[in-house]
């Protein structure tokens, strides 16, 4: 598999300031603006010793913007440009200035059937300064699975998954499907959850549309303590909770659901699960979120 992990999400964002405060004072990421002083006027949040993990950008509008995926080798990176073309995908190299901007030794950029934005790249530019947060988060689990996993809309669901399946390595861990209400003539939405490393899922793709770009992203912490304190900044600076505190069936990711200041959710959890070996792992559909918990809140709740 030549993808790696998800290695950074790109946002977009009308107030800088609100992604400062979100970021910083309620998810416990460190501010690395001022560390890596490229003069882009991106605002830079640092979850380990990456230079970043979230890279919020000045905009029109509040909406995600793009995923980052990492390759661990450079010759991962070039079969999975190789096999990008040969698909007919418009990719593109970006520029080495653009690259140095993101730390990284190269980079290629590049849209999904669904339309969603992606990078891909390969070699992270870093002086491995540790994560200060300053809210005292303990550590993020990224390491060799990366920032976490997102949630993105595919309303062309089959052609957004052969995609990903087909030309960046990704498999099925589990799926699900779902109707929103209990009437029988509401179209059924799949849901699949897609691996790259061990983490239950890197990329979850959904069969409807969303406004936000992205349905949610997820950060993993060291334990649930850590959630705990999360949901105590989350009152303390009045950010809208999404879905109540539960523990999902297919990755037993204990965890709650926040509403970002860009729209999309962001999932705060722990003890999610590793799959060391996915030959021994079975795919299963799932026909409950959650063994307990989670209440999703609709929209205007």
């Amino acid at each position: 598999m030549s993808v790696s992990s998800l290695g950074y999400i790109g946002v977009h964002s009308t107030d800088l300031s609100r992604w400062v405060t979100f970021g910083t004072e309620v998810l416990g990421m460190e501010d690395a603006t001022a560390h890596i002083n490229d003069g882009s006027g991106n605002l830079y949040l640092k979850m380990d010793e990456h230079p970043y993990r979230v890279i919020v950008s000045e905009s029109d509008a509040d909406r995600f913007g793009f995923c980052g995926w990492e390759c661990n080798t450079l010759e991962g990176l070039l079969e999975s440009v190789e096999k990008l073309h040969e698909a007919g995908t418009e990719i593109e190299e970006a520029s080495a200035e653009d690259a140095q901007l993101r730390k990284v030794s190269r980079l290629f950029r590049f849209s999904d059937p669904a339309g969603n934005r992606h990078e891909i790249y390969w070699g992270v530019i870093s002086d491995f300064r540790r994560l200060v947060s300053p809210v005292g988060v303990s550590k993020f689990i990224t390491g060799d699975m990366g920032f976490g996993h997102v949630v993105l809309p595919a309303p062309n669901f089959d052609d957004t998954v052969g995609f990903f399946r087909e030309l960046l390595g990704f498999e099925l861990s589990d799926f699900m499907q779902i109707r929103f209400t209990p009437d029988p003539n509401e179209p059924i939405k799949r849901l699949w959850f897609l691996h790259c490393n061990p983490r239950h899922h890197s990329l979850a793709l959904f069969e409807m549309e969303h406004p936000a770009g992205c349905v949610h992203c997820m950060v993993e912490v060291e334990n649930i303590d850590e959630v705990g304190r999360l949901e105590d900044r989350r009152i303390a600076h009045d950010v809208r909770l999404s879905a109540t505190l539960g523990r999902h069936a297919n990755d037993h990711m204990v965890s709650i659901y926040i509403t970002t200041p860009s729209g999309f959710d962001v999932e705060y959890g722990a003890e999610g699960m590793r799959v060391d070996n996915w030959d021994e792992y079975s795919v299963f559909e799932s026909t409950v979120p959650s063994f307990w918990g989670h209440v999703f809140k609709g929209p205007g709740e």
